[in-house]
């Protein structure tokens, strides 16, 4: 198992439609979750100026599958997003733990 971060850039007119979409974001997102794939998500600043989720998989396909289909994402309130392997190290979710000798 690995950690991938998906990573989101938002619209400028974000917070202004994002409740047109959020009941079907948040529900894609609690499946994810459900089905152990989501671990942690939500929005970066405040007022939000982007996203990161985390997931849990033996590839970065489900963090691509979620973005494909967030409604965040094909009603263009996100902007850009990125899938990215993130090698945890430390704390007791690490994907990959390295204890000091």
């Amino acid at each position: 198992m690995a950690h991938y971060l998906l990573m989101y850039d938002t619209a400028p007119d974000y917070l202004a439609r994002r409740g047109d979409f959020r009941s079907a974001h948040l529900a894609l997102a609690w499946a994810a979750a459900e089905r152990g794939e989501l671990v942690l998500a939500g929005a970066l600043g405040d007022p939000p100026e982007g996203a990161a989720l985390l997931f849990r998989g033996d590839s970065p396909d489900a963090a691509r599958r979620f973005a494909e289909a967030d409604p965040y994402v094909q009603n263009g309130l996100i902007t850009r997003w990125a899938v990215k392997k993130w090698t945890t190290v430390a704390g007791p979710d690490a994907a990959t733990p390295v204890r000091p000798e």
